[in-house]
């Protein structure tokens, strides 16, 4: 990398947001943008885990860009290695590489007051731009607990995203700590190699039958001669995730129907009454996500698996303590204890126009406008930011229309032209923040009566957006320049000149 090259657009990340937002660009005229990559291969979260069992919850035809269709899933529910492959192909259909810098890690980002510009310091020197696009993803860095003794354990230690694949696990005596999306995945992987599994669960989730099968030949046939077969099968799954999140987030009450599914489904799968209340949660089915496995109940059902009924509190040697004081001999240990997404760790390598980085303004809790922008980081976007998440549908559909209101960023750039940007109005933050958090009080992830990680350290949900993918579409359709500030090139004082926005139109 040249010592000091400058391009408009940096994107951070190349998993599903930083490469939709490089075919956003492309599509939009910019070509001068760089994608910052600090693995050797474009994938984000699909790349990093690699686990047994690893795949998707979320249909194979939801989960793809609209612009990207794609008529070849071979499942209903997509195996890793094709949504890998389904990167791959966007990256190439789409010409992307010439913009992709591998092996380059962003390792700070300080906004140039004076220059009105982002100092971008890599691995491989340092860069300016005018814009930068943040896609590292919330699950992006994994989540270890600080647990009493860790040290002390002899055995081999490793979190469910950074997979020691050279690790053999068969005859072991494994301990997989919680019970998570990828937990439910890897048990029934690998409880059938393994000598003994001990799994420590915390809370018990609710676990619904998953829907899956191959796609055959003669219906994928049919996808790829009526392409339109392809975007009605699209459009039914989103029909049907919009009329969900209505229970969700206004009738958390309308749910006890899906818990008397999931009832059923543990009690067909698992006979042992003692071990079946074990597997039974105490909380609102929603509250925390909702799994989808038909194998994990029959694993766990397995003489060779034991359920703690609580998490792991104590590390002697190889001896783990579990919080209810049950203890069991353990030579392998695997964390699926999630990753850390409400203080995302890209946060702390941000220093914007005050001197204070994002990490430091977060500090009270994660709130962004339209979950893109943050006061204080002038022409500085998030994908995947604040209060984006979604609890039963694709994340691909927040991230299209984050990208339209990405689009419409850029374009009000231009108008403004000459070197001008754009800075998020405190009030306006606020504003959209205040009615976000109203509209949350009723949803099943703070009424339904669990912890989960949606909540951050103060309690507050600083993770999902509580309606549906069609009114966040609606939220983020335009950039209304009264929520931002328009910085200008310093006066004559050295100071920048701003232009303030005029009231604040942040209906959430």
């Amino acid at each position: 990398m040249a010592g000091h090259e400058h391009v408009r657009v940096a994107v951070i990340g190349s998993g599903f947001g930083g490469l939709g937002a490089a075919v956003r660009l492309r599509r939009e005229g910019v070509t001068d943008f760089v994608l910052l990559e600090r693995a050797d291969e474009v994938g984000g979260t699909w790349r990093d885990n690699s686990y047994p069992g690893c795949a998707c919850d979320v249909p194979s035809h939801l989960y793809s860009f609209s612009f990207a269709p794609h008529s070849d899933w071979p499942r209903t529910f997509s195996e890793r290695r094709d949504i890998r492959d389904y990167l791959e192909h966007v990256t190439d259909t789409f010409g992307l590489r010439p913009h992709i810098r591998f092996g380059t890690e962003a390792r700070r980002m300080a906004w140039d007051t004076r220059n009105l510009r982002w100092r971008i310091e890599t691995a491989r020197g340092e860069l300016t731009a005018d814009v930068v696009v943040s896609a590292t993803g919330p699950l992006s860095e994994p989540r270890v607990p600080d647990i009493p003794g860790l040290d002390t354990f002899p055995g081999k230690v490793f979190h469910t995203a950074r997979w020691d694949h050279d690790h053999a696990l068969a005859g072991r005596r494994v301990a997989v700590v919680g019970t998570g999306a990828s937990t439910i995945q890897i048990v029934p992987a690998i409880q059938p190699r393994v000598g003994h599994l001990t799994l420590f669960q915390r809370t018990p989730a609710w676990v619904l039958p998953r829907m899956d099968r191959a796609i055959g030949e003669t219906e994928r046939a049919v996808h790829r001669a009526v392409p339109a077969t392809t975007r009605l099968r699209r459009g039914l799954l989103w029909a049907v995730r919009e009329l969900q999140v209505r229970a969700f987030t206004k009738h958390p009450g309308a749910l006890g129907a899906v818990e008397r599914l999931a009832r059923r489904h543990l009690a067909r799968a698992v006979a042992d009454p003692a071990l079946r209340e074990r597997l039974t949660p105490r909380y609102r089915i929603g509250c925390k996500r909702i799994l989808l496995s038909n194998d994990f109940y029959p694993a766990v059902a397995r003489p060779n698996v034991d359920v703690v009924a609580g998490g792991l509190a104590e590390v002697r040697g190889s001896t783990l303590v579990a919080s209810d004081g049950t203890e069991t001999e353990a030579d392998t240990l695997i964390f699926g204890t999630g990753f850390r997404v409400t203080d995302m760790p890209v946060a702390e390598r941000v220093v914007g126009a005050e001197g204070r980085t994002l990490a430091e303004a977060w500090s009270g809790g994660m709130a962004a406008l339209r979950g893109a922008t943050a006061a204080g980081f002038p022409n500085w976007m998030t994908m995947i930011g604040p209060n984006t998440g979604l609890g039963n549908s694709s994340m691909i559909l927040m991230i299209e229309a984050q990208l339209n209101y990405l689009a419409d960023y850029l374009r009000l750039l231009d108008t403004l032209g000459g070197g001008a940007a754009l800075d998020a109005r405190p009030a306006a933050v606020a504003a959209w923040n205040h009615r976000l958090q109203g509209r949350m009080r009723r949803t099943v992830w703070n009424t339904g009566g669990c912890t989960s990680w949606y909540l951050d350290a103060g309690g507050r949900n600083t993770t999902l957006w509580p309606g549906t993918t069609t009114e966040f579409r609606r939220a983020t359709r335009r950039v209304d320049p009264a929520e931002y500030d328009v910085l200008r090139p310093p006066g004559d004082d050295g100071g920048p000149a701003v232009t303030a926005g005029h009231g604040a139109g942040a209906g959430a």
